[in-house]
């Protein structure tokens, strides 16, 4: 009889392992489908959806200057791979549900409670990170730019290349305004409170300048345009951890 508990043991983790599997495959099939049925929408609209980003250059550019295609299927190609960012751009919410739902059932209430508002925030930061970049940061990096051209120099940007540094910036910019989820984490694992928090402001806003040097274009204007964001989505973050994780916060 003991003998076979062990046996009887095993198959239980296997067959929950196994159920598992099939769970996490069907989470990936339907976030999968998400993305490809979001993409084929987009896919007509292509050409319009890189025109649009590229409008914050080529408003920009000197009189007679436009973007370029230095590759022979780049203006097919390109055009796509935009399109396939944005869905997954906008399918992102589907996404972090599947997430969430095969998760969520091995969390206690309380981290349920703490992850709700984590992920809502992750998002909704990530999204005002990017439209941050496009309408404040490109347009601003772009004059800087432009008007620094040497003399003789006619600037025409590849449509690859610039969508590369979009993309790039769009990543870049919404990382960087998750910095209260990251605080808020920090905080519930431990590693600080409020009093910490507080005292560690100016390495905040120091850490905040270097990292705005070092992602944004060479001009002042847009490092201050994303060091100054950072520092107050900071003062946020220790907000939310005195509303999150009140008990924490007392301590």
């Amino acid at each position: 009889m003991a003998a076979t508990e062990p046996d009887n043991l095993g198959d239980d983790l296997q067959q929950g392992l196994f159920s598992h599997l099939i769970e996490l495959r069907s989470r990936l099939l339907k976030a999968i489908a998400a993305v490809l049925l979001v993409l084929v929408a987009l896919v007509p609209f292509a050409n319009r959806l890189y025109s649009e980003l590229a409008a914050p250059l080529v408003a920009r550019l000197p009189q007679g200057a436009h973007l370029i295609a230095t590759e022979v299927a780049s203006p097919f190609i390109t055009p796509l791979k935009l399109a396939f960012y944005a869905a997954l751009f906008i399918s992102m919410p589907v996404i972090l549900y599947q997430l969430w739902a095969f998760v969520s059932p091995g969390l206690y209430k309380h981290e349920k409670r703490l992850a709700r508002p984590l992920l809502v925030a992750t998002l909704v930061l990530f999204y005002c990170g990017c439209a941050f970049a496009y309408f404040l940061v490109l347009p601003a990096a772009f004059r800087f730019l432009t008007a620094v051209t040497p003399a003789g120099v006619e600037m025409m940007t590849d449509i690859t290349h610039y969508l590369d540094f979009v993309m790039l910036m769009f990543f870049a910019f919404g990382l960087c305004f998750e910095v209260p989820v990251a605080v808020v984490i920090l905080a519930a694992v431990g590693l600080v409170d409020i009093a910490k928090l507080r005292n560690a402001r100016r390495y905040a806003i120091v850490g905040a300048f270097a990292v705005a040097a070092l992602i944004t274009p060479p001009d002042i204007t847009s490092m201050i345009m994303l060091a100054i964001p950072m520092c107050l989505l900071y003062e946020l973050g220790i907000l939310a951890v005195r509303w999150l994780l009140p008990k924490k916060a007392a301590d």
